[in-house]
């Protein structure tokens, strides 16, 4: 087992010498987890075959699962791609620094286990200080998909990644809580018009108001497993977010949905399985289970996106059987919320009526 070195960094001004050492792994090939302001990645130089290999290996990730080509320039884009669309550009321009991945034919340069074989990449410069500090000093695009075991939650802070990884990887750049916790969106520009591959940090409404014309992939809003060839973005295909105990999410009207949760619990609980609840600030005190945990208020979607994939680990901690989760309104961030608990959930879907 390798030794994991961990740098604490201050996230707003982050020490130079603590990136140089991180960046020199980088260099050597070695692999690296560090905060965006999305989720923990666990980086690789994207041009080298064989660190993005050891990344795959670390993560115990399928290698037809590509992941995203981090930036710290939208400069340092064309010689990753074949063209940049006049729709790219505009959202670069809007979008970047920020939680918006985009998906191009890729140039010649990008191996082709960074691809998947497949003939796009996927490229977003994150809106983080300490993540742009590493890129630029590790000279390198670098490839980084979540900081955590494949089909877990994917990592909201240095603990997480510890949990997963200590031993696996060279190093944890600590920068404390990641502030939007749900990964970055996912834009198909190879198709007019573009499609989001999956839904995240910058939402569906944003997206359309700059766009006009942009579609949602059927995968974004599916209740039940689609039959996926190849995967084009992350997060299509595999187990994902995903904790130990089974996770049912019960959807449907509020007040149904809070009766059908308190039916489900008290069912499991008669016979003495353990029930972990996720609700929020206006449901919490409706339910008796062995954890209740609130993700938020219901009209504050962006603060229960940045508490999910946390909560989830919590909850998941106290070595619960199941864990029931509650519907969230779809609109805004919701969107992503939804995607990541069906996808967590297996599509184990309960219709509250």
């Amino acid at each position: 087992m390798k030794q994991t070195l961990l740098l604490k960094v201050n996230p707003k001004i982050p020490e130079s010498t603590k990136i140089q050492i991180a960046a020199e792994i980088i260099r050597k090939g070695g692999l690296v987890a560090f905060p965006t302001e999305t989720v923990y990645g666990l980086g690789a130089d994207a041009l080298n075959s064989d660190s993005v290999l050891a990344l795959f290996a670390a993560k115990k990730r399928p290698l037809d699962n590509p992941p995203i080509v981090h930036v710290a320039s939208p400069h340092e884009v064309p010689r990753l791609v074949q063209e940049i669309p006049k729709k790219a550009e505009l959202l670069m321009e809007q979008f970047w620094p920020g939680p918006l991945t985009l998906l191009f034919k890729h140039s010649n340069l990008v191996p082709q286990v960074t691809t998947a074989g497949l003939d796009t990449v996927a490229v977003r410069m994150p809106k983080h200080k300490v993540a742009l500090a590493l890129i630029k000093a590790s000279g390198c695009p670098i490839a980084a998909p979540s900081a955590n075991l494949a089909g877990k939650p994917s990592p909201t802070n240095a603990q997480h990644v510890f949990e997963d990884l200590n031993g696996r990887i060279d190093a944890i750049i600590d920068g404390g809580t990641t502030s939007i916790g749900v990964e970055s969106t996912v834009v198909d520009l190879t198709v007019d018009p573009p499609i989001i591959l999956r839904p995240g940090g910058a939402t569906f409404e944003e997206l359309k108001r700059v766009l006009g014309d942009i579609k949602l992939h059927p995968f974004v809003e599916a209740q039940k497993e689609l039959p996926l060839e190849k995967i084009r973005s992350p997060g299509m295909k595999h187990r994902h977010y995903a904790p130990k105990a089974q996770v049912i999410l019960v959807e449907g009207d509020l007040e149904a949905v809070t009766c059908k949760i308190q039916e489900l619990a008290q069912s499991y609980m008669v016979k003495s399985v353990k029930v972990g609840v996720l609700a929020t600030d206006e449901t919490q005190h409706a339910y008796k289970a062995n954890v209740v945990k609130s993700l938020g208020s219901r009209f504050n979607l962006p603060a229960i996106a940045k508490n999910l994939f946390g909560s989830l680990r919590e909850v998941d901690a106290e070595n619960v059987d199941f864990i029931l989760a509650e519907e969230v309104p779809s609109e805004g961030m919701g969107l992503a919320i939804m995607n990541r608990l069906r996808k967590a959930s297996g599509y184990n879907i309960i219709k509250a009526e």
